[in-house]
């Protein structure tokens, strides 16, 4: 099913910022937001796996219920889930756009990576602790 991403800031994912190798960051990174009868639409219950993937990437994330969200719009926090899944172009202004990008979510088994796994898919180094 298609869907609108948005990114941003959040406080979980901005407290954790330093210690990016901790469960919680990744728990607060690897998470996406949807409306909840969107998840009813796709099967999909709270903290199950959901396989998002946009024309830049594709990245296994959790799912949790966001009632303030529209239908048809869902959220990841800023951090190295989003930026699997936002292309990189910034249209010439050093940006990327990190509004309204365009995902498919579909339910899967698959297991979250762990930061560390990510990075390296991407060419970049883990984290250190």
């Amino acid at each position: 099913m298609r869907f609108l991403l948005n990114t941003g800031r959040t406080i979980a994912q901005g407290s954790f910022v330093e210690r990016k190798n901790s469960p919680s960051y990744r728990m607060a990174a690897a998470t996406i937001c949807m409306n909840p009868v969107d998840m009813l639409e796709i099967l999909v219950e709270e903290g199950e796996h959901v396989r998002v993937s946009s024309d830049a990437g594709v990245v296994v994330m959790k799912v949790i219920p966001d009632q303030g969200l529209p239908r048809g719009r869902v959220f990841v926090s800023l951090g190295p889930y989003a930026n699997h899944i936002v292309s990189a172009e910034t249209h010439g202004t050093g940006m990327p756009d990190f509004k309204l990008t365009p995902v498919s979510i579909e339910p899967t088994k698959d297991p979250v990576m762990p930061v560390g796994s990510l990075m390296g898919l991407c060419g970049g180094l883990p984290y250190e602790d």
